[in-house]
């Protein structure tokens, strides 16, 4: 059975990252959906990014109740800006060659300035989660970054969620109860995060 990449920064995990990997994973028949929180996210260069053992620890708390989540710590532990490419390559010298990466719109249409996206589209099937578009925009968006085939369309109806959604909040002292799981919120008061 195929397995999910769903990768990212994770600065917090949410609830709409939840949603999207168990959607992925039920449309797809995935076998389980590995979260893969980013090192250090050379796209993210210039805007501060909470230190890597937080983003660790909260999407660890973030996936704990499903049984088909796992962590994958290799980006937090490789030195130096993290590539897509880089992991795929070592999953597929692994033995996982069967893998769907799960994206959203924005990281699609931003894929074209990632290192060798065609080669990401090689080793992995891209599929994605529409925000706000349809079928047709991501085919557009497929043609735009150089995939010859469309991505495979994720099937999930609007999370209105996003980390910098959450931080926002956190700073401005606004409740998040429900847009993050119970213990990362918690996480987030013990460690004054985003404060």
């Amino acid at each position: 059975m195929p397995i999910g990449l769903l990768g990212g920064t994770f600065d917090p995990p949410h609830v709409g990252h939840l949603a999207l990997g168990e959607c992925a994973r039920v449309q797809f028949r995935l076998d389980r959906v590995c979260f893969m929180p980013a090192g250090d996210p050379w796209r993210k260069a210039g805007r501060g990014v909470t230190a890597a053992t937080h983003r660790l620890a909260m999407t660890n708390l973030a996936i704990a109740g499903n049984p088909h989540f796992f962590l994958d710590e290799r980006e937090i532990e490789r030195i130096g800006p993290t590539y897509t490419v880089d992991t795929l390559r070592e999953l597929h010298a692994e033995g996982m060659d069967d893998l769907i990466l799960i994206l959203g719109s924005d990281a699609l249409a931003d894929m074209p300035a990632w290192r060798e996206p065609d080669v990401i589209a090689a080793l992995a099937r891209p599929a994605v989660a529409p925000k706000g578009g349809d079928a047709g925009e991501q085919a557009w968006l497929a043609a735009q970054v150089g995939l010859d085939t469309p991505p495979l369309v994720i099937d999930m109806p609007p999370v209105p969620v996003s980390s910098t959604l959450v931080r926002q909040r956190v700073r401005a002292g606004k409740a998040v109860r429900y847009l993050v799981p119970e213990a990362v919120e918690a996480y987030i008061r013990e460690h004054g995060l985003y404060r």
